[in-house]
Formats: C-alpha cells, structure tokens, sequence
C-alpha cells in the first residue's frame, strides 16, 4: 500500500482546479461528445423512472421545506424549492431505482450527483438573468466525471465509504466551477469547503435502505454550497486529498496511486468509459443475468432445466451484491441481492422496474430460482474489481455450461449501441408516475441530441417537469 503523504509532488487539488479552470468546449474529443450525449439522455431517463420509485413523494416535500423557493424545480412534479433541496430530489429520482450509469474503474456513479447539482445550479443561474448554454453544461459533465472518475481510479482501497456520494461531490463542484467560471485558487477552495460536507457510508447499502440515494443527494446540495462559500470569498482548506486528515487518508484508507491521475487528467476523458446499467438493480448483479442470457441462447436450455447457477465473481461483488436472498426483502435490499436478481431473470426472462416492487419482491416463482444460485471466489485479489466473471450453469440431466464474462453487458467494450440506449430511454419515460407521453420523450431526445446548441439548458428541465 502507498500512504497518501508520499505523492506530495503531484498535487492532485491543484491539478483537477487547473482542469477544471481551463477545460473548455473545444477541448472535447468527439467521444467525449458522444458519451456525454448518450449519458446525458440515460440519466434524465431514470431520473423519469425514478418518480415511480419508493418514498419520492417524501423526499420531495421534506427536502422542499428544507430550502423553499422559487430556484430551482423537482423532476418529480415540477415544484420549485432551494437549488439545494431541488439537487437531493433529482439525485434521489436518479439513483433510487439503481438504474444509473457508473464508472466500474472507479466503482462510482458519477452521473447522479453531478446532473443534479449542475441542472439546479442553471436554473438558479437562468432565474438571475445568466443563463447556461449546452456547450457550457456539456464541457462542465465532462469536467466532473474526469474527477469523480480519477478519485476513485487512484485508489486500491476496498470500499469504507459510498464512492458514489464522496467522490461524485467533487466531481459536481468541479463541474459547477466549470459553469461558473472560477479560476483555479477558488476551485481549490470550493474543494474544501466540498470535503466539509462530504459523507456517505455503505451501512445503507448493506441494509437495503433509501438513505443509500439519499446520500447522493446530499453530496449534491454540498457542492451548490461549495461553490456559493468559495465565490463569496471564504477560503476552504487546501489539501483536503492528499493531507494528514485528507480524503485518502480517511475516507480512502491511506491508498493513493496519483501517478494515474496525473497519467490521465486531460488525456483519457473519464465520460468515455462509463458503462450503462441495462437493469434497474446493482451494477455487481448484472453478470450473472449477461450470463444466463448468452447461456440459455447458445445451449437452448429452459430455466426450470437448471439445477444449480454458479457465480466464480471477484471480491467487490461478493462483498456488495452476495447478500442471502429473503423471503420478503425491501426493494433496495432485492436490487443488491444477486441471487433475487437471477431469480427475478430466470422467473420473468427480464429484469425491470416492476419487478422489484411490490408483490414482485414475494413472487414465489423468482424465490425458487434465486435458492438455485450461489457465489464463489475467483481468485482475484483486485478490492474493486467488477470483472471477469465466470457463470456456470449445471442442469437436472447432469450437462455442465459456462461462460466467461471479459466483461459485462453495458461495460464500454461490452457496451448498449446507440439503440438500445434510446430504448432504455423511452422505457424508463414509461415507468415514470405518471408515464412520459412518448411526444415529450421524443422532444426531450431531440433536446439532448443537440445539447450544444442550447441558449438555456433550462429547457431541459421544463421538459422534464412538464405536466402535458
């Protein structure tokens, strides 16, 4: 391991302020372009999804009173409140259903932090007569998944703290200072006033409970608060990284390889290797429903054939997702729970929204299947790895399949194409309470597909909270 005070030399807050400082539109990579598009389009997609997700209706009302106004507007049903309370509302909406990109490198959902804080924060712009233009917001998404990425690519540590929420609210203040235009000596300062703020821990996660989302949320409503400290002129500490009680020294136990941020910072932009979620549950589970699906189309086997799934996973899944299915699980805890999720494929050849809901959680048919499903070490020592995996499938009449997952389906190399994208888009539109009418998903498509020629980026969100 490698103490966080031995990478002095490169000064990692510096060298994201300076990114953040001097990354313009025109320095973005036609990928990057695209990647911002295609995860731009996803996000507001579940974010609609959310809606019809558990305990919406109080977060809203709660973080409403919280910070009321007229600044910024919930997805949920377009009420106005604080840019802050509207931030963990649409973080909430995004992250409450597990159906929002990651960054399996860094094992972070960048996206749900940074949209919800950089979309409040427009509109609060827009209401102050300075609008946000889409090329602005675009370079800014790129700005804050660079660092949120990188903070987690350059540890090794096994997970202590929700990644997520810790790291995604440096990438949402980078991204805000990238709106705003702050010079690098206030980034830096809005930094650490973002490490003030910063929480977020796994107990949720392993208990399957909403704070999980919430956590998101809040990490968003800190960044607005950083960057509003910073441009009024209160200095935040520094070195909040790599100090003596930094964030890799605490939250990151001591584990730092900044060598790959300074490798990557400006050169490989982290939006480009984002992997989609192609089911509504944790990204760890999705392995084993890639890897029931290529094998049941190869060999032709049905699922009551099955006698036994084996899973040959790394650590990380084992550790998050390897949890025992129960007779009558919460939503949060059914969608991190491998076996349920294999069971809920197995029992419905799908995995949606509505399948982790309701009497869907005490289905008996996806309970008989999930009992068939046990997880085994592979052998990999990597604390943050998602892949390779190995699924192995032994059927009643003795037979023997398996198949060995390089990656899984959503990853970058194993990624959705362009229409699977846009299905997963629509769908989601038709999971939202109340369902999306497919002239306004269209219009909101078309919205994103030409981000960069957006006046006020505020249309986005007219049109996502529109009430047709």
């Amino acid at each position: 391991p490698c103490g966080a005070r031995r990478h002095m030399t490169y000064d990692i807050a510096a060298a994201f302020a300076a990114h953040a400082a001097e990354t313009r539109y025109e320095n973005l990579p036609p990928a990057a372009l695209r990647a911002a598009k295609t995860f731009l389009l996803d996000t507001l997609g579940v974010g609609l999804a959310g809606s019809s997700g558990a305990n919406v209706r109080a977060v809203c009302d709660l973080a409403r009173s919280w910070g009321p106004g007229e600044e910024s507007t919930a997805w949920l049903d377009g009420s106005r409140m604080s840019a802050g309370s509207a931030a963990i509302v649409n973080a909430y909406l995004i992250h409450c259903l597990e159906f929002d990109c990651v960054h399996e490198g860094a094992v972070v959902h960048p996206m749900a932090t940074l949209l919800s804080a950089l979309l409040a924060w427009s509109e609060r712009e827009a209401a102050r007569g300075r609008p946000v233009d889409g090329k602005r917001l675009v370079t800014a998404m790129a700005v804050g998944v660079d660092v949120a990425g990188l903070l987690g690519v350059a540890t090794d540590s096994p997970l202590r703290f929700f990644r997520p929420a810790t790291a995604g609210g440096f990438g949402a203040t980078a991204g805000i200072a990238s709106l705003a235009g702050f010079d690098a000596a206030t980034i830096r300062s809005a930094f650490g006033h973002m490490y003030g703020q910063t929480c977020g821990t796994l107990q949720p996660h392993l208990e399957g409970s909403p704070l999980l989302g919430l956590q998101i949320g809040f990490n968003a409503r800190g960044a607005i608060a950083a960057a509003d400290l910073a441009a009024a002129g209160m200095q935040g500490p520094v070195d909040v990284f790599t100090g003596r009680y930094g964030y890799y020294t605490l939250i990151e136990d001591g584990q730092l390889h900044a060598d790959r941020i300074e490798a990557a910072l400006g050169r490989e932009w982290q939006i480009t290797q984002l992997a989609h979620k192609p089911f509504p549950s944790g990204r760890l589970t999705h392995g084993v429903v890639h890897g029931l699906r290529d094998l049941m189309a190869r060999h032709g086997f049905a699922p009551d054939d099955i006698a036994e799934v084996v899973c040959r996973v790394p650590p990380l899944v084992r550790r998050l997702v390897g949890r025992p299915d129960v007779p009558d699980p919460a939503s949060n805890y059914a969608k991190l729970c491998l076996p349920f999720v294999a069971g809920v494929y197995l029992a419905k050849g799908r995995c949606d929204v509505p399948d982790f809901r309701g009497d869907a959680l005490r289905d008996p048919r996806v309970h008989h299947f999930a009992a068939k499903v046990r997880h085994e070490p592979d052998g990999n020592t990597d604390e943050n790895a998602l892949d390779p995996q190995y699924i192995e499938v032994r059927l009643a009449s003795g037979a023997v399949h398996g198949i060995h997952l390089a990656h899984v389906y959503g990853h970058p190399e194993a990624a959705l194409t362009e229409a699977e994208n846009e299905e997963k888009f629509f769908r989601c539109c038709r999971h939202a309470e109340p369902t999306v009418p497919e002239a306004r998903a269209r219009r909101l498509r078309d919205m994103v597909a030409g981000v960069e020629g957006l006046a006020d980026v505020s249309a986005l969100v007219a049109t996502l909270a529109a009430r047709d």
